[in-house]
């Protein structure tokens, strides 16, 4: 099941690749709302509301991100080994690289950065280098406050895609990583499921045609369940927070007319565009 964001701030579901307003037939109008409603729901239900809804192609909407004003966007630095050397050896890190998750810690980008895939990449400071970084996206469902990573997934909403966009340079990290449409979400949130691995998602990134970032989450040094123990031990986390799991190698900058093609195995695949702010 997919829960998508679309239009004016309308909550829907995409089901047998059509959109379903939820807002309109259910009075779904917040994130809260939607989380509330799909709460305890089986499949039949869900598909029951093919009955009651307007319904909309994905090709004809604007599609938002799911999560449209998360209140913590939490990230995780170098979280694949080939991406800590990568920075290493490629001029870029400005001495900001350490080699430990933990020694480094998480770190917070501005939920004011937050975009969909429709309203794309508006690039400033062209004269500096602003690279991509794809990564699996893990929604907070209910609150989290010292949790076991044993019981970690029963805390999360759903999966996306994300685009962590970076300026390269000495400031501090969160700072050139919080610039307004630097965080993308999308294209929709994947609900969780017992069935759904987070650690078994295949992630690929291409720029324009070129493909930069291919991996799996397998490659993780601090899983999911992991990164939501950590997390929670320093901040309680609320529904609709979201916490970026970190990115793989293959980082590389990004230009003005650029498109970004992210893709995620059971999560969808959005293409995003670069402009001038």
């Amino acid at each position: 099941m997919k829960l998508i964001n679309f239009n004016n701030n309308i909550f829907g579901l995409v089901l047998d690749d059509k959109i379903y307003d939820l807002t309109h037939a259910q009075q779904v109008h917040t994130f809260t709302d939607a989380l509330h409603w799909l709460q305890g729901k089986d499949e039949q239900q869900i598909q029951s509301i093919k009955a009651s809804a307007q319904s909309f192609e994905l090709k004809d909407v604007q599609i938002n991100s799911p999560v449209p004003h998360p209140g913590k966007v939490v990230a995780a630095p170098i979280n694949y080994k080939a991406h800590i050397e990568e920075m290493k050896n490629n001029g870029q890190a400005f001495g900001h690289i350490l080699t430990d998750i933990r020694q480094a810690g998480l770190f917070l980008k501005a939920s004011s950065s937050v975009v969909g895939l429709s309203q794309g990449i508006a690039q400033r400071f062209l004269d500096r280098r602003t690279d991509h970084e794809i990564e699996l996206c893990v929604v907070i469902g209910k609150l989290c406050d010292h949790v076991k990573k044993e019981e970690a997934l029963s805390y999360v909403a759903g999966y996306c895609l994300g685009l962590d966009i970076t300026i390269r340079g000495t400031e501090d990290r969160s700072f050139r990583k919080s610039l307004d449409s630097y965080t993308v979400f999308g294209p929709w949130m994947t609900i969780n499921h017992p069935q759904f691995d987070p650690q078994n998602i295949d992630l690929e990134l291409k720029v324009n045609e070129e493909l930069r970032q291919q991996t799996s989450t397998q490659d993780m040094v601090m899983s999911v369940v992991e990164l939501i123990e950590y997390a929670s031990s320093f901040y309680t986390l609320y529904p609709g927070d979201v916490i970026m799991t970190g990115t793989p190698q293959g980082v590389g900058p990004i230009r003005p007319g650029d498109t970004l093609h992210a893709k995620g195995s059971g999560l969808g695949q959005m293409s995003v565009k670069v402009r001038a702010a």
